[in-house]
């Protein structure tokens, strides 16, 4: 999840062995709000890509067990302050960060912006110099 200005936020997804990125627009930040998010946005992908999700210790998976109820995708959690156990998402969110610097207002990006971004140069070739 990529936070911008007030309660603005991105929703990312990244695939850890083919780097395959998605981003989606997040209402809010609360737990319903991601859980109904990240619900919708799963249930898009192919099931070779929705097998599971691990996810920091963020508030807002509280609902997590909604979520693998809804989807039967399993929500695994990384040890606390342990950021490296999410190395591929949280590589993918520091070059996203060129495109959503802190502090910018994220509501204004439509889905077409994001999917471009998904797709850019930038990422797509961290994605390749990894695999």
């Amino acid at each position: 999840m990529i936070l911008g200005r007030g309660k603005s936020a991105i929703g990312t997804l990244a695939e850890r062995s083919t780097r395959f990125v998605v981003l989606f627009h997040l209402d809010g930040i609360t737990s319903a709000e991601v859980v109904a998010a990240l619900t919708r946005q799963v249930s898009t992908l192919p099931d070779q890509l929705a097998r599971s999700v691990t996810w920091d210790q963020g508030k807002e998976m509280a609902l997590h067990a909604t979520f693998t109820v809804d989807t039967g995708i399993q929500i695994y959690f990384c040890d606390p302050k342990s950021p490296w156990q999410r190395g591929t998402n949280e590589n993918t969110n520091g070059l996203l960060r060129q495109y959503f610097p802190r502090l910018t207002d994220l509501k204004p990006y439509t889905q077409a912006d994001l999917d471009a971004v998904a797709a850019s140069s930038t990422v797509d070739r961290a994605r390749r110099s990894r695999s």
